[in-house]
């Protein structure tokens, strides 16, 4: 597929500093486009590879089109106007409609003419597909699932009884929808599983990595809102809340019956203790500890301690066991300076 700048710029509201009739037709990198590529400069660190560029195109914000040596498209987003016309020159593979004859589709399940049904996979009773759903090699769908229009179910997913899932969501390889919550009672000898009665609903537009796992909710669903992005390898435990938009990186874990607000962005391997309540708009930077609730709209919040030179680090280490210690004796001082002042 090719598309020309100027096509770009009117669908997209954006501005050209160049030859409007250049046609691109695949994107690449700063440093490796040559003729018919288009690329873009969103980060400030890659600006130097700009003066040098190949492409036909390039995408950027205003400040740095006086240093493009070729055809500028000047907007406001130059990453989400590259993520929209890449999806235009790279259009997702278009569904070829039917049931590969090795997968097994019970007879009450409903599977509309326009689904493609991959090899291998697996469809229970009383399943309900939307239009055009794609399920791929080795997927699995639990009796009384529904899947939206439009949703993409890729390779060896796993989709459990009684979930819903909306339209247009993208799950990736090896991911879990559905199994049971951690839910165990201690006895005196050991421990009782407790029933994981609820479900997993999952709202429209959502995208969610490989090998993440969402488990079923206690009694009430787990919910995921529209939006929301998922990352691989995060667990999300049982009646846990995400809200619409907000999107959470990779090795994330985020305890039972936790509640995250909308539009809120979570970085890598964030663990999130259980039972929280986390306001809208709120970031966490990568690998902290959320333990407890974040009541305030629109903060930033962190908690690991950044690398540093090994035996720093091991000084730094050594204080920190110290540090109550010598907060007590901080305290006494400021006591005795106190008295002193008052004498």
């Amino acid at each position: 597929m090719a598309i020309s700048v100027g096509d770009i710029a009117v669908r997209y509201g954006c501005r050209v500093a160049g030859d409007p009739d250049v046609v691109v037709d695949h994107v690449a990198t700063l440093q490796s486009a040559g003729p018919g590529a288009i690329t873009f400069l969103a980060n400030p660190r890659y600006r130097r590879w700009l003066a040098d560029t190949g492409a036909s195109a390039v995408i950027l914000e205003a400040g740095d089109a006086g240093e493009c040596p070729t055809t500028a498209l000047i907007s406001d987003n130059p990453y989400a106007l590259y993520a929209r016309v890449a999806t235009e020159l790279s259009p997702p593979r278009t569904l070829v409609p039917g049931i590969d004859a090795g997968a097994s589709v019970a007879d009450s399940a409903a599977v509309p003419a326009d689904c493609e049904i991959g090899p291998q996979a697996v469809i229970e009773a009383d399943v309900v597909l939307g239009k055009r759903v794609y399920v791929g090699p080795g997927v699995v769908i639990g009796h009384g699932a529904r899947i939206g229009d439009d949703t993409r179910l890729l390779a060896n997913v796993t989709v459990c009884h009684g979930v819903d899932i909306g339209q247009r969501v993208i799950i990736h390889p090896g991911s879990v929808i559905g199994a049971d919550g951690f839910g165990i009672a201690r006895e005196t000898d050991g421990w009782f599983k407790v029933p994981q009665l609820g479900s997993v609903t999952i709202g429209n537009d959502v995208e969610i990595g490989s090998c993440t796992s969402i488990d079923r909710g206690a009694i009430e669903d787990t919910v995921i809102e529209d939006g929301v992005k998922l990352d691989n390898q995060i667990q999300v435990a049982h009646n846990v809340y995400i809200g619409a938009h907000t999107v959470v990186a990779a090795c994330s874990g985020i305890s039972g019956s936790t509640r995250i607000g909308k539009r809120c962005m979570i970085a890598g391997a964030v663990g999130f203790v259980g039972h929280l309540e986390i306001a809208d708009d709120v970031i966490i930077t990568g690998q902290t500890m959320v333990n407890r609730s974040i009541n305030e709209p629109g903060g930033v919040y962190s908690s690991a301690l950044p690398m540093d030179e090994a035996r720093q680090w091991r000084r730094n280490s050594a204080r920190f066991r110290r540090l109550d210690d010598m907060a007590k004796r901080l305290r006494q001082l400021e006591k005795k300076i106190s008295e002193l002042s008052d004498d």
